[in-house]
């Protein structure tokens, strides 16, 4: 591949999840992955911070949506519809990524170092959540609760929808979450 083709953050994370999924995470090097996506390893740190970070690219959208979209709904709702809402917008973000989204997990799940920084990322989601809902002018610890049980209902779905063998998008599987939220919450 010729360095001057566009999208080589793209490139260097296809080329990264492909080398994880073939050699395994600690077996890659930033070198292998530069060269299999065509690049040097001084554009890999253009992009990322180190290896790991390949894997995690491209939150800061998605965090901004959430923020975003939790501040802008409706008036009426409550901490945990708004939260709700923007879960099953920002599933939008996922969209055509479910097998991309497997093999992720798949390396992230066989790796240590990495389970912690996907923990580290789970709760910048939920502090996401909870920004937007304290621009609604909801209590701190009203929204860091709130938050927090979107973050649960984010992973929960996340793992179903990765897991199922039915073409059932993300946002569904938000809504069976919160639904089952909701039933936990009124017993």
């Amino acid at each position: 591949m010729a360095r001057w083709e566009p999208d080589a953050e793209g490139r260097l994370q296809e080329a990264a999840l492909a080398l994880y999924t073939e050699r395994g995470f600690d077996q890659t090097t930033v070198a292998e992955i530069a060269e299999r996506a065509g690049l040097t390893e001084r554009t890999f740190f253009r992009y990322f911070a180190d290896k790991r970070e390949v894997l995690f690219g491209g939150q800061r959208p998605l965090l901004d949506q959430l923020i975003t979209a939790v501040a802008s709904a409706p008036d009426s709702a409550s901490p945990l519809e708004a939260v709700s809402a923007a879960l099953e917008q920002a599933a939008a973000f996922f969209a055509g990524r479910r097998e991309r989204s497997r093999l992720r997990q798949a390396v992230v799940s066989a790796n240590p170092a990495l389970r912690e920084r996907e923990l580290i990322k789970l709760a910048a989601l939920s502090e996401a959540l909870a920004d937007g809902l304290r621009r609604r002018g909801v209590p701190d610890t009203t929204a860091r609760l709130a938050a927090e049980a979107g973050g649960a209902m984010f992973k929960l779905a996340f793992d179903q929808w990765i897991a199922a063998d039915d073409e059932r998008d993300l946002a569904h599987h938000v809504r069976a979450a919160v639904t089952e939220l909701k039933g936990l919450t009124a017993g």
